[in-house]
């Protein structure tokens, strides 16, 4: 046996330090290197690295402050000089007993310039500052008139509030504060009007501007301090921000071209002249212009407006003025056109006509032909009408296959709509009567009996019930008991899933889809058109005439708001479904149904809709098969999806909602929120639960009853899924009795507490919109260009 001689670890072993090699030969250190040569790398600094750092910091700060001074004078390019373009201040008081006018004067006074236009019944008022080589426009805005005060804010570049130092602002102050928010608010500047030192004294004038301070920064915070305008050092402070600052930047205009009419001229043939400075964006021919409360219309040619000037050749020599000049004409071949909706054609719908083949079947199984209708006449349909109704009457009765997406509020009444059925009766109707009677325009007014106008009171003061038990019992209704269940939800399905279920997004459309128009892809679409707009179109800042065609008269008759031309998008004319992400006002009380009428607020335009509501997916996912639930109120706290028939629109724009009251001038603010998408495959699905009670349980099968009340109803909704509100599922495994009893199987033990549902679900539509004009302002009538 051999035996192993012992050593120790090689880690401990001692490893002596190696010679050094600096003393190392030129042809040794080459031959250690094998071929390999030294390269300094790229990420050593020349410098230490705190140097650099140092270095490094003060380069992006430099760069960081020629980018921000680059910004600011682009921004105040257009303003330069006392020829460059004026800029525009909205004046909104907040109080009854300020003086617009006043105002204006004592900013006027401080600089001893004349204010054009003030004596005079003019909506634009105008000052040049030499002092600050620059030049203003006013738009006076009266006291409560919201509409005129978002009209001229929706223009400006500034908006002056003017506060009272006596009276507080009223509830409709703080709603047309919101709605200014809502809409996107240029730079504020915040005064007082000149008072006397009757009014206000001297002691009490700081904490009164304090308070004021206070109240302004709650909508706005970045104001710093309220004027006073009564003091010559402020009312020059007032036009020194107002002359020298420069305006934010309101993003929804950003891109889009706006003139205020300082001279608005009508000519023969419908033709007007408006006379005014481009702002915003480029402005081209071929795009169609929005004039608020008229709607859209071409324009035949821009020609330039320049400033008349007085120029001495030599002394003694005449004056000599600019002429204009064409700068741009529309071109049939690429200007856009007034077409806003495609037109229906009713051929190409599905074609329900039986076969021949079904013909014959059904000839031979019932024993009885097809009566064929007289030459020279119509078809007759039967329509169930009321009892004791005429034909005449009948006929202004629209058919549910005409309507079918109604509000349908009765689905959630019990027995309401039993009852009526009960009491009609049949009647055969002459479709030529019928299309008679359609021509007529003017129906004569009939008053509501009493029982009637009750009966409507009593509906109306149960809605906020309705909201509360929409709250509390989300989606349920109860089963008609003298209607069968498959005829009064013929028009809903099931669905195992609301987002994973197909669902054909182009199946059984309304009318009104054959009339709106649908992107192929949006995002492209938009892309396209905002490279096209670098290029074309005249640059902000020319003072220019446009000639716009066929407006009426009404559009040169001068109102409360200011003349205001807007340049509308590439495809901004033509109508689709939009949908915009909302959130409800906290100071809106009430209840806010779907489908109630209201004033969509976007961009330019205020349209009457009658918007349905539906759940905003976080995130803005569309789920597998890109279906929403369909919400029956507005509710607070939660973001909420409104849909609408409206004309398109481009990029991030805000959105309101206003809601009509008794004095036109006070809307109520309902909502404010941001388009969204302008999506016609999405799903609103409307979901119905109908409940029942388990009756007896064993185990996993229970026997239910008042879900249903005939055995046929159960036959019908057999294939739909049950769920349970303890999170039970199951299925119908027959039909028990005659009185609608049916056994149930689930998937778990169930409680005799529980209560058993069935999801039944139907797409609904918002109704067709139409535009919306001003109290007091007359509307030109777009909708004939519609078609």
């Amino acid at each position: 046996m051999v035996v192993e001689a012992h050593h120790h670890r090689s880690t401990l072993k001692q490893k002596n330090k190696p010679f050094k090699s600096h003393h190392a030969t030129k042809s040794a250190l080459k031959d250690i290197a094998k071929g390999r040569t030294a390269r300094q790398s790229t990420k050593s600094p020349a410098v230490s690295t705190v140097a650099q750092a140092r270095l490094n910091r003060r380069n992006t700060q430099k760069q960081a402050q020629a980018t921000k001074r680059a910004s600011l004078v682009a921004a105040t390019r257009i303003f330069n000089g006392t020829d460059g373009a004026p800029r525009i201040v909205a004046i909104i008081p907040l109080s009854e007993d300020i003086d617009t006018r006043a105002c204006i004067q004592a900013l006027g006074k401080c600089v001893d310039e004349e204010i054009h236009g003030i004596n005079e019944n003019t909506k634009v008022w105008a000052m040049k500052t030499s002092r600050f080589k620059t030049s203003l426009q006013f738009l006076p805005v009266p006291f409560a008139h919201p509409f005129a005060a978002l009209d001229a804010a929706r223009a400006a570049d500034y908006t002056l509030l003017l506060l009272s130092p006596t009276i507080e602002v009223t509830p409709a102050g703080d709603t047309l504060l919101r709605m200014l928010q809502a809409q996107g608010l240029p730079t504020a500047i915040a005064a007082i009007p000149p008072t006397t030192t009757e009014n206000l004294d001297a002691k009490a004038r700081p904490a009164v501007l304090k308070s004021l301070l206070s109240f302004i920064q709650y909508f706005d915070p970045a104001q710093r301090r309220v004027f006073d305008l009564s003091a010559p050092a402020d009312s020059l402070n007032t036009l020194r921000a107002l002359a020298e600052g420069c305006p934010g930047e309101v993003k929804w205009r950003t891109g889009r071209p706006w003139v205020v009419g300082e001279c608005v001229e009508r000519e023969e043939g419908g033709v007007l002249k408006v006379t005014g400075v481009i702002r915003g964006g480029r402005l081209s021919p071929d795009r169609l212009v929005h004039i608020p409360n008229h709607g859209d219309y071409l324009v035949s040619k821009i020609m330039s407006a320049p400033l008349p000037r007085t120029k001495h050749a030599r002394p003694g020599g005449m004056d000599v003025e600019a002429e204009p000049v064409l700068l741009a004409e529309r071109v049939p071949s690429s200007a856009d056109s007034l077409v806003s909706t495609n037109v229906a054609d009713d051929m190409a719908n599905e074609q329900t006509w039986p076969t021949e083949e079904e013909m014959a079947g059904a000839l031979q199984g019932t024993g009885e032909g097809v009566p064929d209708a007289k030459k020279g006449t119509t078809p007759r349909r039967i329509k169930r009408i009321p009892k004791g109704m005429t034909e005449y009457q009948a006929s202004w009765i629209v058919d549910e296959s005409e309507d079918e997406d109604q509000d349908e509020e009765d689905e959630e009444r019990d027995g309401e709509e039993g009852g009526q059925k009960n009491e009609d009766e049949e009647m055969v109707l002459d479709d030529a009567l019928d299309m008679e009677s359609e021509r007529k325009s003017v129906v004569p007014f009939q008053e509501l009996d009493m029982e009637e106008e009750q009966k409507q009171l009593i509906s109306w003061r149960k809605r906020s019930q309705e909201e509360q038990d929409a709250q509390a019992f989300p989606d349920e209704i109860d089963t008609p008991q003298d209607i069968p269940a498959r005829t009064r939800f013929a028009r809903f399905r099931g669905l195992r899933s609301l987002r994973t279920s197909p669902w054909d997004p182009y199946e059984n459309l309304p009318g009104e889809y054959a009339r709106i128009f649908e992107f192929e892809d949006f995002k492209r679409t938009e892309r396209d058109m905002w490279r096209e707009l670098e290029d074309n179109g005249i640059e902000p800042g020319t003072r220019v005439t446009i000639f716009i065609e066929g407006v009426p008269h009404e559009a040169s008759v001068p109102s409360e708001s200011p003349f205001v031309l807007y340049g509308l998008l590439k495809h901004e004319h033509k109508k689709t479904v939009l949908h915009f992400t909302v959130q409800r006002n906290t100071e809106c009380q009430g209840s806010v149904r779907s489908k109630d009428p209201l004033i969509l607020c976007y961009g330019p335009r205020r349209l009457r809709v009658n918007p349905v509501y539906s759940q905003h997916t976080r995130g803005g996912g569309k789920g597998a098969n890109n279906v929403h639930k369909f919400e029956r109120f507005l509710w607070h706290g939660a973001t909420t999806v409104v849909s609408v028939y409206a004309p398109i629109t481009f990029g991030k724009q805000p959105c309101m909602l206003l809601r009509e009251t008794e004095n036109p001038q006070t809307p109520e603010l309902v909502a404010m929120g941001m388009f969204m998408n302008p999506d016609t495959t999405r799903i609103i699905a409307k979901r119905i639960i109908l409940t029942g009670h388990p009756f007896k349980v064993h185990k996993k099968t229970a026997t239910v009853r008042y879900m249903f009340f005939n055995p046929d109803d159960i036959q019908y909704f057999k294939p739909i899924q049950l769920f349970t509100k303890h999170g039970r599922t199951g299925h119908i495994r027959e039909s028990l009795g005659t009185h609608g009893y049916f056994k149930a199987h689930f998937d778990g033990p169930v409680n005799q507490m529980d209560t058993v549902c069935l999801s039944l679900y139907k797409r609904v539509y918002p109704r067709w919109s139409e535009n919306w004009t001003t109290p007091g302002a007359s509307s030109g009538g777009s909708d004939k260009m519609e078609e």
